[in-house]
């Protein structure tokens, strides 16, 4: 064998031996019992598994102490109530197929000393998720405390609008400030409610799944829920804007009764459009609602004029309200 032949025979040993990728053993990785198989599949349509943690919203739960097949075979048991504001761990979930009532039981475990099992369906009801974020979606959620709500913005914004005509103060969409921002303020929180009914009704389960995984962060969630974020984050910022602008413009008894107008306006939109949207009138109300707060601010709310004298701004050509002048 001459030289050429033991250089050619080298190099492909060397190829060969080189190129070898022994795979790492990952034979355990994705090896999963048929109990955790259960619990993701669970995860995927409920949205909590074992370790999640609710708290009682309801006066009373019962949690029964016994397994839930004693239940079924009519067998005596005992049981241990847990009320508001205790929070609860899942311990296990059980799947029975021959309980007619609710084929889900959960074991929840408020202590070492208060575990029991009870009926999903009747769990769910009297819990919210143990984070800020769900028991805020959850007060502001509540269909009799929307319509008390909306019962009670209304008598109250009535009540302050009065006020304000008589006073001949400032209110926003009829006698506003020479601001953009309370307006765009007013559509961004009708938008915003328009947007989260949206969601309920197209989209209710990945509505449900951020309900019981919330977070701030528009980055972290599907299209539409990073949106509906963005709103949440846009009308805080234009809040700011418009606080600082009512500020600079009004005196004090001035600023704080055209922020109580404004609270009122905003809560009625916010109850208008978010009741109305269930029912599809929201999005024709919606287009209605921006068309006018547009024509309003064009026409009644945007500052045309400056006063020559000490450069406050002004509707209309005449006497400058804050210095006297006449301006022509």
């Amino acid at each position: 064998m001459n030289r050429l032949s033991l250089y050619v025979i080298g190099v492909l040993s060397l190829l060969f031996t080189g190129c070898y990728h022994q795979t790492p053993e990952t034979s355990d990785a994705w090896i999963v019992t048929e109990e955790q198989m259960d619990s993701i599949s669970f995860y995927t349509t409920h949205h909590y598994t074992h370790n999640y943690n609710f708290l009682v919203t309801a006066d009373t739960l019962w949690l029964i102490c016994q397994q839930p097949s004693e239940v079924l075979s009519d067998m005596l048991v005992d049981s241990v109530a847990v009320v508001r504001d205790d929070r609860l761990v899942v311990a296990d979930i059980m799947t029975l197929s021959s309980d007619t009532i609710d084929s889900v039981w959960v074991q929840v475990a408020r202590d070492q000393m208060t575990m029991g099992w009870i009926h999903e369906q009747q769990m769910l009801p009297g819990v919210a998720p143990d984070n800020p974020i769900s028991q805020f979606i959850t007060f502001f959620s509540d269909t009799h405390l929307l319509i008390m709500l909306a019962f009670l913005v209304v008598v109250l914004a009535a009540y302050t609008l009065r006020m304000a005509y008589r006073h001949n103060a400032r209110i926003v969409h009829f006698n506003d400030i020479p601001s953009v921002y309370p307006m765009l303020l007013a559509i961004l929180v009708s938008a915003s409610a328009v947007f989260y009914s949206t969601i309920q009704l197209a989209d209710p389960d990945s509505w449900r799944h951020y309900y019981y995984h919330p977070t701030l962060n528009p980055f972290a969630v599907p299209l539409h829920l990073s949106l509906f974020l963005i709103s949440v984050w846009a009308m805080l910022l234009i809040a700011i804007a418009a606080l600082d602008d009512i500020r600079r413009q009004l005196s004090f008894t001035e600023a704080i009764l055209y922020c109580l107008g404004l609270m009122g306006v905003l809560a009625i939109d916010y109850v208008v459009f978010s009741i109305s949207t269930l029912y599809y009138i929201g999005y024709p109300l919606l287009i209605a609602y921006v068309a006018f707060a547009i024509y309003q601010y064009v026409h009644h709310g945007r500052a045309v004029y400056i006063c020559g004298q000490c450069g406050a701004t002004l509707h209309q050509k005449g006497k400058c309200p804050h210095c006297g002048t006449v301006n022509v």
